[in-house]
């Protein structure tokens, strides 16, 4: 079936193969009950039942812990694909200050491109308990307990706290992915170079937690 979407071959060149990007880190995976060798045998596997003569390779993509973004991105630039370095080369030279998420603790905003998210207060204060244990994996239960007073009418169940975190993260537009779902867990905040923290005079301290 032809794809009308995917772009014209030339003629003077013909396909060889083709590479899958994975974006997905150990961590998340061991949260899914598995792991990245696991996935890639279970690949290799399936390609080999489809096509018996078909050659694999596959390899690891690995970057310094403190590297932010999306780890599909990530993945992208360290296997030097071309469109990612060619986006990574546009970007460099001159990074627009304006640019990227401003979390603004003690004014309680969050502005995304320059521009204010205009999230309510429950999703600022969802956003800033995520931000202020960044990196903690926090549980479904303990965000209910933590930002609704029990017995509070608007107070969602264990599983619909999974609808204010979607709210949240259309707001966060293209960075959705700063709020990360842990499957099976709950939710947790991954900071990405291009995301500032602005605590402030009489902001919570991130040192409490």
């Amino acid at each position: 079936m032809n794809d009308q979407s995917s772009p014209a071959i030339p003629t003077t060149t013909e396909p060889r193969g083709f590479a899958l990007y994975v974006g997905l880190d150990e961590a998340t995976a061991a949260a899914d009950g598995v792991s990245l060798n696991i996935i890639v045998d279970a690949l290799r596997r399936t390609i080999s039942e489809l096509s018996p003569r078909a050659e694999t390779y596959a390899t690891v993509a690995l970057a310094p812990k403190s590297t932010g973004g999306r780890d599909i991105d990530v993945v992208r630039l360290a296997l030097k694909e071309p469109g990612a370095v060619a986006r990574a080369k546009q970007a460099s030279p001159s990074r627009d200050t304006n640019i990227g998420v401003n979390v603004d603790i003690s004014r309680k905003r969050v502005e995304i491109d320059g521009e204010n998210a205009a999230l309510t207060y429950k999703e600022f204060e969802l956003l800033q308990y995520l931000v202020l244990r960044e990196g903690r994996t926090i549980e479904r239960t303990e965000l209910v307990d933590a930002l609704w007073q029990a017995g509070d009418d608007g107070a969602p169940g264990e599983r619909t706290i999974d609808v204010h975190v979607r709210r949240l993260r259309s707001k966060l537009s293209r960075y959705e992915d700063i709020v990360r779902t842990v499957r099976g867990i709950g939710y947790r905040f991954d900071r990405h170079a291009d995301v500032t923290i602005r605590y402030g005079a009489g902001a919570p301290s991130p040192d409490r937690f």
